[in-house]
């Protein structure tokens, strides 16, 4: 897509720079042509006045001339033959070929081969195939092929209607350039107005509909806005293509980045290099190089550098991944949810949470996020990991999470010493945003050390059991339940080496991310850490031949 822009961008250079090209040759080969004199075609009365000027034909009634192949009409005349031009007044008319007219109330005609110039002046309206000019003062090239006003103007197409304070038309090319208070409205007035773009400088083709802007512009669609420094917009297949840091807003959201591609009739926007998208409802930013949103899906997408930012909690929430996706579910109702989906290398930071996982899935309908492939979670001095980490939340805070298969649990005390569980799976059950409840259940191991009421470390409970439960208060236990286990207490100093740790035993500070800009950093586990494949058995499936022999017999 920035190939494109810029292809679009390179192309109207190349278009102007062919074109004064063109021009420059045309008006070199005039000036080796002979000299060809204006021509007086009809007058009703031709005389001379002396007292008047001496230099001058006057010309009265149905005056007609001819330069070059255009036609000139007028009520009356000053016709200087000397020199090759004439003074025209009453119901000025230019006609050159079946395409262009030009008409005004005066004209001031100079048909010099270095000049050949018209000037026409009050009530001007220069017409060309389907564009009409409205001027009070116009000046026409036709060397150049090209007019210009300058003192207020405005241009009218099928599709457009254009003003400013100074501009030109080159009928060859049906190019326009305009400076000034621009505006340009779709469709043209009486119509109601859909679209404005205002800006200083702008480049418009009547034939193809397409403006280039240059400067501060801005350009306002319904609930759409476009602020925007240089780019291209097509009016008549209602695209934007934008560079320098150019905003689109759309309601409460709103896109930035070095170049943008914005879709009117399909709204979707594309934003390139340093891309920003910001939803100021939901109230979270995704970041990265390339950034995408529907705002009739309410579809959005961000890849190369990704970053989420979730401002929406009392801290805000830093996710990187290589790529996010959100989906949006009945959109334009009162059931509306979303789901959005990171994939590959996902690391989390919140203040009072950090995670990393492989992919992770949040269900906006039941607010669940699922954590796939080697996920892990901390909360300041605690760990969950497992196969797979659920969690639910409500109102913005975290409510319960579900550890599934190879569920390890572990509190740091001390460099040395950790509380341990491991298990099938562990339910953890959160108050105001911490731990309440712990729920480990099959083949529950524990390694716990208990204090006495000095805060002094007791020992270490190894138990065993089918299942337990722990309450915690002030990020303290409180009490565990147990329905039957087997165990020893070691004192402090007495707790076998190969007892100390649980056999899946496991610290990942190291993969933690410590802060915001620290979630770009991926760090994998190191080798031998992972989480070891667990072959689990499967069902017996029947064979087509297996259930034909069965029925035989």
């Amino acid at each position: 897509m920035r190939q494109q822009i810029r292809a679009w961008l390179v192309f109207g250079i190349f278009a102007l720079g062919v074109s004064s090209l063109v021009y420059g040759i045309a008006k070199e080969n005039h000036k080796k042509e002979e000299p060809s004199p204006v021509n007086l075609l009809h007058a009703d009365k031709l005389y001379f006045d002396v007292r008047i000027n001496p230099l001058a034909q006057f010309l009265v009634g149905n005056v007609q001339f001819e330069h070059d192949g255009a036609y000139m009409y007028c009520d009356s005349a000053l016709f200087y033959k000397q020199t090759n031009s004439f003074d025209a007044f009453g119901h000025v008319r230019m006609v050159q070929g079946d395409t262009l007219s030009l008409t005004g109330e005066t004209l001031f005609y100079d048909g010099d081969e270095q000049v050949r110039r018209a000037r026409v002046r009050d009530n001007v309206v220069l017409k060309h195939r389907n564009s009409t000019l409205y001027t009070d003062s116009l000046d026409y090239d036709r060397i150049e092929g090209k007019g210009y006003f300058f003192d207020g103007g405005r241009l009218v197409d099928e599709e457009n209607q254009l003003t400013s304070v100074w501009g030109e038309y080159m009928p060859s090319t049906r190019e326009a350039v305009f400076n000034y208070n621009v505006l340009l409205q779709n469709p043209r007035p009486p119509h109601p107005v859909k679209t404005t773009l205002i800006t200083d400088t702008l480049h418009y083709n009547t034939r193809t509909g397409v403006a280039i802007v240059y400067g501060p512009s801005n350009i306002d669609n319904a609930e759409n806005h476009i602020y925007t420094e240089r780019g291209i917009y097509d009016t008549k297949n209602k695209e934007a293509f934008l560079l320098n840091r150019s905003i689109l807003q759309n309601g409460y959201r709103a896109l930035e980045g070095d170049s943008i591609y914005w879709n009117e009739q399909e709204r979707v926007g594309k934003a390139f290099g340093d891309a920003y998208y910001k939803d100021t409802l939901n109230k979270n930013i995704f970041l990265g190089n390339y950034v995408l949103y529907n705002d009739s899906t309410g579809y959005a997408e961000a890849a190369d550098s990704a970053l989420l930012i979730d401002y929406s909690q009392k801290d805000t929430l830093y996710a990187h991944a290589d790529s996010f996706f959100l989906y949006t579910y009945n959109i334009n109702t009162d059931s509306v949810y979303r789901d959005m989906r990171a994939y590959h290398r996902v690391r989390v930071y919140r203040k009072d949470i950090q995670a990393v996982c492989d992919s992770l899935v949040y269900h906006g309908k039941d607010s669940c996020g699922i954590m796939y492939k080697d996920p892990i979670v901390w909360q300041e001095g605690q760990q969950l990991l497992g196969e797979e980490i659920r969690a639910w939340h409500n109102d913005s805070t975290i409510d319960s999470a579900y550890v599934m298969r190879q569920a390890l649990s572990v509190e740091r005390l001390d460099d040395k010493n950790y509380n341990q569980i491991a298990s099938n799976e562990i339910r953890t059950y959160f108050k105001d945003g911490e731990i309440h409840l712990m729920v480990a259940d099959r083949n529950v191991y524990v390694n716990f050390f208990p204090f006495d009421d000095d805060s002094l470390m007791i020992g270490m409970n190894h138990v065993e059991s089918s299942e337990m439960k722990m309450w915690m208060k002030n990020r303290k236990v409180s009490r565990i339940w147990m329905p039957q286990a087997t165990g020893t207490m070691y004192p402090v100093m007495q707790v076998p080496a190969d007892v100390l740790y649980l056999e899946n035993f496991a610290w990942f500070d190291y993969v933690r991310p410590a802060y915001p800009e620290d979630v770009f950093n991926w760090r994998p586990k190191q080798q031998g850490t992972e989480l070891k494949p667990i072959v689990r058995n499967k069902a017996p499936r029947q064979t087509l031949e297996e259930i034909k022999e069965g029925k035989k017999k």
